[in-house]
């Protein structure tokens, strides 16, 4: 039988073939092809050369970084104990891999031989760059160290890559494992009809009788928001915010192994050992080498001066909030679990229309139509249904064309959350456009991923999946994401599309998408009442304007907590000379400095965050507020073009856009994109606007 894994050459593979049984051989396979062609470049005769040096070994090395991604993708939307054993036991190989190939100095001496060679000069912007980043990154995986130190840095990769896994792992688990049964109706007060068909839906397929409640977003949230019940919120919140901790057994049904405390310092520890063996002072110094943000002081000081322009807009809010409580709802003192509720309703009565009156005129599918218009409208694309091999029945799959119906890219898009899939959402790297040695086009494809509520089915009825407005804001922001993936211009694969981009711009497009979802040119075509098929009215839409900044204060501390215990885990932090508990002693100590409200006592919310210990984003969460300062601004320039074009759908600074952002991808640094297309240095004036906070 043909191994799925190895069998797809540059198409995609059949997802619903793949066993955990193909792992194995299928990666072992591909590793001993990527190192016969390491073992090729490091022959006397390899030439320094792109086409027998960098070709030969981007072939084999993106044959199997694919078909990794694929296990990995598989591991993060559609997890079985067989699929995550076999994923585990291959972890350690593939990062040996990559471990080596990063530290191999006659490697890097062969690309720096290309690199002042005349050869060098001949080549394009993009294969320039290639190479440079190469460089750059032979010198971060070790190359430069010695025979005696590699081994120990190859160990730090590997030991990491475990960690993290074993970090994400434990977060599914927790969440996965947590069900709470209501059996008496008038517990569901409050609650939408769709959140209580929803958990109806769950307690039928668990074979329970009642209403079973998890601590998947979809599920969670609604009660956190609407719940009249105090106390289900607060049993909600309270195994919510101690999943993967040392509590998670006393207020949830985690199990001590599933504790991530200790993992969290071992990964700090490791980190910091690894940057010290390169030469830098910290983490967080060592992050910043393929960044825009040139020094750590330099993101520290972002950090604090941001929170100072929030904190007297979040006092504010806090104070609202505390008084509307006592006032109207008779709460005396707000709880971490009454926030969402006590702001919804606060929200109601100021701005007269709640959140859940709002998502009916938001059914995912027009959602979806409503978005694709703006980009074929905006990047002079089409976007049509396609049938792609799919992992799960929900899954859709969709091509882009140009204006002459050439294939551009490809996406798929797995809407609804469901066991086994890892929370959030998220855009991934699915095939990366290049242009192959015959000349043909390997087109790109994205998946984008969110855990949106599935549709429901009420007295034998499927309605419409509907989701609410922040749902939307996702879908463009991922969508965002996808779009700079697909919409690339250049064929070399290292910094096609988001390759090669600085981690603190790669938010730009998806930061930069968000603003559409707050225009009325917008929304009257991307809403249909999900019972009557009508518009969003236009007082209602004045209502959400009007509310559109509604405790922006809070909710940028927030974001400021996490990316400053992000920074400073990684900068001042010394995880040698700490404690488990320091990580959670930090956290609070920088939102007592930062935030208005103070964090609640059983809170372990670093044990979930997942960004910076399984997602890449380690000192550099902090790129979500960078970016947004270049988003908001960039989306300025569509602002100024509606006032003399009466759009915001302005199709030719759509098509500066895409040109000067878009299609380079990383072929160039970021700043000097975002001024191809602005004309100047991004200003911080457009975010302050936008967010309310000027």
């Amino acid at each position: 039988m043909k191994n799925p894994l190895l069998s797809f050459g540059h198409g995609l593979p059949d997802y619903s073939s793949i066993k955990a049984e193909h792992i194995k051989p299928a990666i072992q396979e591909l590793l001993k092809v990527a190192q016969k062609a390491v073992d090729h470049a490091l022959l006397p005769e390899t030439k320094s050369t792109w086409e027998d040096l960098v070709e030969p070994l981007e072939n084999a090395t993106e044959s199997l970084g694919r078909s990794w991604g694929i296990i990995g993708h598989l591991n993060s939307v559609a997890d079985t104990p067989e699929l995550r054993e076999a994923y585990g036991e291959m972890l350690p190989e593939v990062t040996a891999f990559w471990s080596s190939l990063g530290q191999n100095l006659a490697l890097y001496r062969k690309y720096k031989a290309l690199s002042e060679s005349t050869e060098f000069k001949s080549l394009n912007f993009a294969e320039q760059k290639v190479i440079q980043n190469s460089l750059r990154d032979f010198r971060l995986g070790g190359a430069e160290l010695s025979d005696e130190q590699k081994p120990r840095f190859a160990d730090i990769q590997d030991e990491q890559a475990r960690l993290a896994k074993e970090f994400s792992d434990h977060v599914l688990d927790a969440t996965d494992h947590f069900v709470h049964l209501i059996k008496d109706p008038a517990d569901l007060k409050g609650l939408p009809e769709d959140a209580i068909a929803a958990a109806k839906e769950t307690a039928t397929s668990k074979e329970l009788e009642g209403w079973a409640f998890t601590l998947h977003f979809p599920s969670y949230f609604p009660v956190m928001q609407f719940s009249e019940n105090r106390e289900l919120r607060k049993t909600l919140y309270q195994a919510y915010i101690t999943r993967a901790s040392e509590l998670g057994s006393q207020y949830g049904d985690g199990k001590p192994e599933w504790d991530n405390t200790k993992n969290m310092l071992d990964q700090l520890r490791l980190k910091d050992e690894e940057a010290k063996m390169l030469g830098f002072a910290n983490y967080a110094a060592l992050s910043l080498a393929p960044k825009m943000a040139r020094t750590v002081s330099e993101v520290d000081q972002f950090l604090e001066d941001f929170g100072k322009r929030a904190r007297p807009h979040g006092q504010k809010d806090w104070e609202d909030l505390q008084e509307f409580a006592k006032t109207r709802l008779a709460i005396e003192k707000l709880e971490p679990w009454d926030m969402a509720y006590a702001s919804e309703q606060l929200k109601q009565e100021r701005y007269s229309f709640s959140e859940n009156e709002l998502k009916q005129y938001f059914p995912l599918p027009q959602v979806l139509n409503g978005l694709f218009g703006i980009i074929q409208t905006l990047f002079g694309v089409k976007i049509e249904e396609d049938s792609l091999p799919k992992w799960h029945k929900d899954v859709q799959s969709f091509k882009v064309t140009n204006s002459k119906g050439q294939l551009i890219a490809n996406f798929y898009l797995d809407p609804y959350a469901r066991p086994g899939k890892r929370g959030g959402a998220w855009m991934d790297d699915a095939r990366g456009r290049r242009v192959l040695a015959n000349g043909e086009v390997q087109t790109p494809v994205a998946y984008l991923v969110c855990n949106f509520p599935p549709p429901i089915t009420i007295d034998g009825v499927t309605k419409q999946p509907t989701i609410t407005h922040d749902d939307v804001i996702t879908m463009f922001h991922e969508c965002g994401h996808g779009l700079h993936h697909m919409l690339t211009q250049v064929g070399t694969l290292g910094v096609s599309g988001i390759n090669g981009v600085e981690w603190d711009a790669v938010e730009l497009p998806s930061q930069f998408m968000e603003n559409f979802c707050w225009e009325w040119e917008v929304l009257q075509k991307m809403t249909a009442h999900v019972e009557t098929g009508a518009t969003l009215p236009k007082e209602l839409f004045e209502k959400m304007i009007a509310g559109k900044n509604f405790q922006n204060g809070l909710g940028t501390l927030r974001q400021l907590v996490f990316s400053l215990t992000d920074w400073r885990l990684h900068s001042t932090f010394n995880p040698h000379k700490s404690e488990a508990n320091d990580i959670l002693s930090l956290s609070r100590q920088i939102n007592n400095a930062i935030h208005v409200t103070a964090q609640s006592d059983i809170s372990r919310w670093p044990n979930t965050f997942s960004h910076i210990f399984a997602g890449g984003y380690s000192a550099g969460y902090y790129s979500y507020k960078w970016a947004e300062v270049l988003s908001a601004d960039a989306y300025a320039a569509f602002e100024e073009a509606a006032k003399l074009s009466g759009s915001i759908l302005d199709a030719k600074t759509g098509e500066r856009y895409r040109q000067e952002i878009l299609e380079v991808g990383g072929s160039r640094p970021a700043a000097e994109s975002f001024k191809a297309f602005r004309g100047r240095e991004p200003q911080i004036d457009a975010l302050l606007r936008h967010g309310g906070l000027a």
